[in-house]
């Protein structure tokens, strides 16, 4: 159980989140496979990332701490070896479907296995392409569910149009993809976060990427690289809804990725009349860099469709928050999305923000939320979403009387000292 009180003051200060688990998770996986010695700085302490350390240690990489970085020494994909059991990838979602791609080339057999959450998570998004490209996976949960026993080897590229844009997805074809016979290419309906292309660039891959399409050759050999991971932007995404909605406030998130297929919450967020400034923009690891910050005042109503999806999708839970504040209506449609995540994030939210007294709409697909009045205290669940519970807790900085959070330990999924870090801003 947490407790979050009102905030009495405008939040203020300085402030820096951890670093961008997505980018992380694709640092650690391409230098594992790589040639060298590569140096990862700014890791994430979440159990998600930790994950993919000790999967490819489980798989045979050398990996170690070394001052502010971890260290792997890569062999190649001929140091990748068979795991001696199953690998566990926790709540992580993106630790099972991009190790799916990794495994889905190596000639063995493989298990990964989670949590009961991520049991639940659909797996055949990934099962059918990688099988296309000749691997051999089977649902051992049934219906395209975990655990999932990996066949790999002798893969062959193929031409693949994606039925839904999964950043996840794209990234488990990709890295089969580089260790397949012949050439892949991809269509995605809309472009996805490009993070593993990016980053696939900077570890000495060649990638062809126009728009939603990519195509790249099997057979590449990767070189170790240092990585510096910058701070999160769906971490960042909590400290930049309070302050926008809070007038009086004044918060700068330093060190912060603003790759513009994440970059959704900052246009919205800008659209619903937030103020909002990227200073000391720069690149670091290929990816966009800026200090935000943040300005808070009056937020109205938005209509966020489809277009919003792809580079918004984690951030959509503290949106939604945002909207309960902002005067008017605001809909969040065409993000069906949001059900298969650590938890069907619609109803989460949806049950979260009536508790609050909020009015809101479920919808299939979505929400429509009436904003404008004044959250009440109450008690919430997160059900064990850390996204739900970072959400409903700045939620709670808004209410009337102070918000309980039931299970708020699954925010150290992602964002261990989140708590210290609202607090921080909170006095000065």
């Amino acid at each position: 159980m947490k407790r979050i009180e009102p905030a009495k003051e405008p939040l203020r200060g300085e402030i820096t989140v951890p670093g961008d688990k997505s980018i992380a998770h694709r640092g650690v996986i391409l230098a594992s496979v790589a040639r060298g010695r590569s140096r990862i700085f700014n890791l994430s302490g979440g159990d998600d990332n930790s994950r993919t350390v000790k999967a490819f240690r489980q798989l045979g990489v050398e990996i170690y701490r070394d001052g502010d970085a971890l260290c792997i020494e890569g062999k190649g994909w001929e140091g990748i070896r068979a795991p001696k059991e199953a690998i566990d990838c926790g709540n992580s979602g993106t630790t099972m479907r991009l190790l799916s791609g990794v495994l889905a080339g190596r000639p063995f057999r493989s298990e990964l296995d989670g949590d009961s959450s991520l049991r639940q998570r659909p797996m055949q998004r990934v099962i059918d392409p990688l099988s296309l490209m000749g691997a051999k996976i089977e649902s051992r949960g049934g219906d395209g569910l975990a655990p999932l026993e990996i066949l790999g080897g002798g893969l062959r590229g193929i031409d693949y149009r994606m039925p839904i844009a999964s950043a996840q997805v794209k990234s488990a074809i990709l890295l089969a993809a580089l260790q397949a016979q012949g050439t892949t290419s991809l269509e995605e309906p809309l472009k996805s976060r490009d993070h593993t292309e990016v980053m696939l660039r900077g570890f000495g891959a060649e990638i062809a990427v126009n728009c939603k399409s990519i195509v790249m050759a099997g057979g590449q050999t990767l070189a170790g690289q240092d990585v510096r991971i910058p701070g999160d932007i769906s971490s960042a995404a909590f400290f930049l809804v309070a302050a926008a909605m809070i007038p009086g406030s004044d918060v700068t998130v330093r060190n912060v990725g603003c790759n513009s297929t994440r970059d959704g919450v900052i246009h919205l967020l800008r659209q619903m009349g937030a103020s909002i400034e990227l200073c000391r923009e720069r690149a670091e690891a290929g990816e966009p860099v800026a200090d935000i910050r943040v300005v808070g005042g009056k937020l109205k109503g938005v209509d966020v469709g489809a277009q919003w999806a792809a580079r918004t999708i984690d951030e959509y839970p503290i949106l939604a928050v945002a909207a309960a504040l902002a005067d008017g209506v605001t809909r969040f449609s065409e993000v069906k999305e949001l059900r298969f995540k650590e938890s069907d994030r619609i109803a989460a939210m949806t049950e979260g923000l009536r508790r609050l007294g909020v009015q809101v709409e479920e919808l299939e697909d979505g929400m429509t939320i009436h904003g404008g009045n004044k959250p009440r205290g109450t008690h919430v669940h997160s059900f064990g979403d850390h996204r739900v519970a970072m959400a409903l807790a700045v939620a709670g900085l808004v209410s009337g009387g102070g918000v309980e959070i039931d299970d708020a330990a699954c925010v150290d999924i992602s964002f261990p000292g989140f708590f210290e870090l609202l607090g921080k801003i909170c006095l000065h």
